[in-house]
Parts: structure tokens; C-alpha cells; sequence
């Protein structure tokens, strides 16, 4: 029977809708139940570690107690960490303190900041529980006064830390800090010149996993997967050591996207020039497939795409599409759908920034071969067209949280007055050299 039309694979829809952030201590309660079957999910039967609790409990104290203002600065390698980071406040700080003979004048809490697309990505799920937890949504490439707002007031009137991952978005490297984003030192000075009489810190908290026997085992069982998906059998890779493995599997993904992107491949050049070429390639092609003119770097350009695609997927403008014609609708839908496929460049390009870590040998630490070959999956499953929710990650033994001393922001301000740009840049420099310090100290310890 003849139709008028196809029906497409992906469908607009109107722009979600989320809460006004607004804490639910109700809400609360029923997190505490459902986040031991959700953390088991998530961690297994990990063991979390804190180090430098005093220093954690003493800013608590003080937040809490409203003698001074707080951003938590936490890094962001692994996608785990806000949910990690929210059940230890919600649940584990306050216990922890008194076994330290620390008590605190409220129950701890911290409220997040996190990007409008993971409320669309994320479903309803997260549309539901963020806002009900104090969460705040803010947009990355656009002017958001409502967020922007939102976010000031966290800091400013307290009484629980905001917290913020500078880098921006998951990093993919516990051990190496690519990049980090100069807006929540901007967001921190700004803040710090409106609070009266206390002080505005920063405190630096970096997340680092390590992996055991069961860990180890589901590595070898994960690069044996990547080993199918890029079609080599047990009996080419039984006589390879680890290194050759990898570099096998990396060069054919590789080889795959270059040849996808029409890219001579030139073996004489090192892995990492290619990738960083077929990286540029790719958002270039999201860029013009979008009509999008390339303008800034390339985190803002990668920004740029993305937004436009979810912005086509979710109407912003939140048009009523059960009273639009049918034809109007299917041109809607149509262009849902080229959005889907546009971003499958966005996200090619986005992970390929960050894949530019030396090969791992046999003699390397289990967490960073760990590390590598749960990256390694990831750009065979960007490559397929997958994204950060196909994500597979190794269990780990222990989750280690580190703390390290606090940044006082009002202490700077007279620098900032004077020279802006400079400032920011010390902080942010200042901050890099404490995450690179936790990560010496990790490694030593653990």
C-alpha cells in the first residue's frame, strides 16, 4: 500500500521542561534507599576512601555554620563523579565527621551545576530527581541570565557548596589534566566581590579509581570485545603482548575513521598527529553539515554543534507540534533526524580530543592499562555512532576522593581588581598544579 511518507527513525519533540532547582528533604529520604541499589550499579562493591578528611570536615564546619562560602572544584575524568561526590555529602559526610568528633550545624548538602543537555539526554529520570536535589541547569553556549542567576545566589546566600567541574565535562584521564575551563574562576572573583565580611574558597577534589583481580579480569574481557568488534580472532592476538594488542586495535578504528573522512593514512606519522587531523575533520564536517560558520576554539566550536543538534531535537522554541500540518511535522522530524546523525561527528571529535595517552605496556599500573582500554572501547563505540551513555566501565577495587587545601578567592581580589584576565589565569594555573599535586600523591600512596 502506498504511503505519503516514511516515517522517520528519530522524532522532534518539544523542549523539556525542568523544575526550578528547590531542595526536597522528603525527596531526600527516598534517594537514601534507591542510591544503595543505584551506587551498587554504579561502583559494585568498590571501597571509597577519603583522603584529607580534616581538611573536608573543617570547610563543611564553616559553610554550614555560614562563616564562609564554598565552591567545590572536582574533576571530571571518569562521568561517575557527581553522583559519587553527591552521595558521600548527602549520606556519609556527617557520619564520617563525628567519628572525627567534627559536628556540623546542618546536614551537609552541595548543590550541582550541570549542562541543559544531559535534562535531554539524561530523560526523565534526570528531569525528575536534579531539580529536586538543588541541582542547577545552566546553558554552555548561550546567554542564560535565569542560570547565571541561580548560580550566584548558591554561592552568595549559602548555605551548602556549589560545585563545579572546571574542566567543563568528562576529561577521560584520572591521571593528566587536558584542560580546564577559566569560568568558575570568573563566576568564584565576581561572587567573592558581592559577599560581605566572609571569606569565598575553592576546594580542590580530584577522584581516582584502582582496580584488583576482578577488575583486571574484566579489562582482558573488554579488550577481547574491542578485539571482535575490530575483527581480529584469538589466534592473531594470543602471541601479542598487551602494547601490540592495543596498537592494533587503535590504528585499525583509526584507519576506519580516516578512510570515513577521506583522509590519506600515513603510517610515518605518529598516531597522535593523525588523530588530532581526523578530530578536526570531524567537527569540520558537523560544522558545515550544520551551516554553522567555525568561530573560536575548539571546545566552542564543538559546543556550537552540539547545542544546534539537541536544539533540533528538542525544539527550544517549544513549538506545538500536535497543531502543526503534516508536512510541517515531518519536516521537523526529518531535520531531528540529520541533527542525530550531524552529532555522531560531535561526538567522534569530542572524545578524539581527549584519546591522545601513550600506549600502556604490561609493566604499566593496572589502573592506567584500566584507563586506556576503557577509552579504547570508547572510540570504537564513537566510531559506531554510540556516544557517553554506551560507555563501559571496569569495576573497580577502591575509589579513592582526595581533598586538598582550599583557594581563598576574597584573599585575591585585590589582584583581580587590578588585573582581570591575569588573575584568572594564576587561579586557574593555581588549581591545575593542586589537581597534578593530588595526582603525585595518589599514585605514591595507592
Amino acid at each position: 500500500m502506498y504511503k505519503p511518507y516514511q516515517k522517520p527513525v528519530i522524532n522532534a519533540f518539544a523542549d523539556v521542561k525542568v523544575a526550578a532547582p528547590k531542595i526536597s528533604n522528603f525527596f531526600i529520604l527516598i534517594v537514601y534507599f534507591l542510591s544503595k541499589i543505584y551506587f551498587f550499579i554504579l561502583f559494585g562493591f568498590a571501597k571509597i576512601q577519603l583522603a584529607g578528611d580534616i581538611t573536608l570536615f573543617n570547610v563543611f564546619k564553616k559553610v554550614l555554620k555560614g562563616e564562609s562560602r564554598c565552591i567545590i572544584a572536582f574533576r571530571h575524568p571518569d562521568g561517575r563523579e557527581p553522583q559519587l561526590l553527591l552521595w558521600l555529602f548527602l549520606f556519609k559526610l556527617k557520619k564520617l565527621a563525628r567519628k572525627k568528633k567534627v559536628r556540623f550545624s546542618r546536614s551537609p548538602h552541595v548543590i550541582f551545576v550541570y549542562g541543559y543537555e544531559v535534562a535531554r539526554w539524561g530523560g526523565r529520570a534526570a528531569r525528575f530527581f536534579m531539580p529536586k536535589l538543588g541541582a542547577i541547569p545552566i546553558h554552555h553556549t548561550k546567554m542564560d541570565s535565569k542560570g547565571m542567576f541561580r548560580i550566584y545566589s548558591a554561592i552568595q546566600d549559602g548555605p551548602y557548596p556549589l560545585a563545579i567541574a572546571p574542566e567543563g565535562q568528562v576529561s577521560y584521564s584520572t591521571d593528566n589534566v587536558p584542560r580546564l575551563e577559566p569560568g568558575i574562576a570568573r563566576i568564584g572573583f565576581q561572587a567573592a566581590e558581592k559577599i560581605k565580611d566572609i571569606p569565598l574558597e575553592i576546594l580542590p577534589v580530584s577522584i581516582h579509581f584502582r582496580y584488583g583481580k576482578n577488575g583486571e579480569a574484566a579489562m582482558e574481557k573488554l579488550l577481547r570485545k574491542i578485539e571482535k568488534l575490530c575483527g581480529f580472532s584469538r589466534n592473531e592476538t594470543k602471541l601479542l603482548n598487551l602494547e601490540q594488542r592495543l596498537n592494533n586495535n587503535r590504528e585499525y578504528i583509526l584507519k576506519v575513521n580516516e578512510k570515513r573522512y577521506g583522509i590519506k593514512s600515513d603510517n610515518t606519522q605518529p598516531f597522535e598527529i593523525r588523530l588530532q587531523n581526523m578530530t578536526e575533520i570531524a567537527l569540520s564536517n558537523a560544522e558545515r553539515m550544520s551551516n554553522i560558520k567555525p568561530e573560536g576554539d575548539f571546545f566552542a566550536r564543538l559546543y556550537k554543534v552540539r547545542h544546534e543538534c539537541w536544539d533540533n531535537i528538542f525544539l527550544p522554541n517549544n513549538e506545538k507540534l500536535n497543531t502543526i500540518s503534516k508536512i510541517k511535522r515531518c519536516i521537523l522530524d526529518l531535520k531531528a533526524g540529520e541533527a542525530w546523525h550531524i552529532n555522531r561527528h560531535q561526538e567522534i571529535a569530542d572524545f578524539a580530543w581527549y584519546f591522545n595517552n601513550p600506549l600502556p605496556n604490561n609493566k604499566t599500573t593496572l589502573h592506567k592499562r584500566a584507563e586506556y582500554i576503557q577509552n579504547l572501547w570508547d572510540f570504537a563505540n564513537r566510531t559506531m555512532g554510540g556516544a557517553f551513555k554506551n560507555r563501559i566501565n571496569i569495576p573497580a577495587k577502591k575509589v579513592i576522593i582526595k581533598i586538598t587545601e582550599p583557594v581563598n578567592l576574597t584573599e585575591r581580589l585585590g589582584d583581580y581588581k587590578n588585573d582581570k584576565k591575569g588573575t584568572v589565569a594564576n587561579l586557574m594555573e593555581d588549581l591545575k598544579k593542586s589537581y597534578l599535586n593530588c595526582i603525585r600523591e595518589v599514585n605514591k600512596e595507592y
